[in-house]
């Protein structure tokens, strides 16, 4: 873990939250287990396997060392997740963290948690998904599938979507989705649906047609959804939620699954869909593969002659 060490050595707390260092991307032999990120206040480190005592000690004197030296007169606020056989547990390395607290990207507010459950309320490794939607929405009607905790309604939104549709069918993420657009002062434009898409096509294409189409299922989640299975029977319903011209932004988070299966998936699903580009990574998700690392993809249905 030499190297999660060096980098915490060099760490400043940055303003917004963030990865700082990645370790599942396999650039730092020795380290795949571990991650770094930082939710202002908070360091959270994360070990994919069981932790040792000594790990354990060996971190903590490394962060009280760093804070020693850059901000002395503030607490050290660490907490430490550990997975292993499908279960995730937190502990907090020192300082007071809170049930829950409120987080910054690019300006927006979100809500996060850390220290119930593996997700934490806003996936890093979107944060370049979230900017290209900001950058998008403007005038558009915008459908956000497996909503989550709604980050991606909340950027587009800020970017002048016309209004935003949300499903998911947990109404607790919905409920703090909610709350991200208090947070950020966005009181209408957004409807919030704790549905099964999968028995919700009526409502869904109803309720359209829509200029964006964001997808960012799990990748394996029984009774939600399962990548091999339901990529392709999401992926022939979007050229009719789309109204011509819409993009979809789709996203695949499986290291074990290549982009070549999404995009044959679109090219015997919905061969009207083109491929317009993937999106980059931000820098601290650097991987050894490209397949391996998130993939996202901006497709569209072509516009009437």
């Amino acid at each position: 873990m030499q190297a999660l060490l060096d980098t915490i050595a060099n760490a400043h707390m940055p303003a917004d939250a963030q990865r700082l260092f990645h370790g599942r991307g396999g650039l730092f032999p020795g380290c795949e287990a571990w991650t770094l990120d930082a939710f202002p206040p908070v360091w959270l480190v994360t070990r994919f396997g069981e932790v040792t005592s000594a790990e354990t000690t060996a971190l903590t004197e490394a962060l009280l060392r760093r804070q020693a030296q850059t901000a002395p007169d503030q607490p050290l606020n660490a907490v430490l997740q550990t997975r292993h056989e499908g279960r995730s547990d937190a502990t907090v390395l020192a300082g007071s963290v809170p049930e829950s607290h409120v987080v910054t990207e690019d300006g927006a507010r979100h809500r996060i948690n850390l220290q119930r459950g593996q997700n934490h309320g806003l996936f890093l490794d979107m944060a370049e998904g979230r900017r290209w939607v900001r950058a998008h929405a403007q005038g558009h009607k915008v459908l956000n599938l497996f909503a989550y905790t709604c980050a991606f309604s909340v950027a587009a939104l800020q970017g002048g979507a016309k209004e935003v549709v949300n499903l998911d069918m947990s109404q607790g993420a919905l409920t703090t989705g909610q709350q991200n657009h208090q947070l950020n002062g966005i009181t209408s434009g957004a409807k919030f649906l704790a549905h099964d898409l999968f028995s919700s096509w009526g409502k869904v294409t109803r309720m359209g047609p829509y200029g964006l189409v964001i997808a960012d299922p799990p990748s394996h989640q029984k009774g939600s959804f399962v990548a091999n299975k339901d990529w392709p029977r999401l992926v022939r319903r979007l050229p009719e939620l789309l109204r011509p011209g819409g993009h979809a932004l789709l996203c695949l988070n499986a290291p074990e699954i290549p982009e070549q299966f999404l995009r044959d998936v679109l090219a015997a699903e919905a061969p009207s869909l083109s491929v317009q580009q993937r999106l980059p990574n931000p820098p601290a998700f650097a991987d050894v593969s490209r397949d391996r690392a998130l993939k996202v993809l901006v497709v569209r249905l072509p516009p009437l002659p």
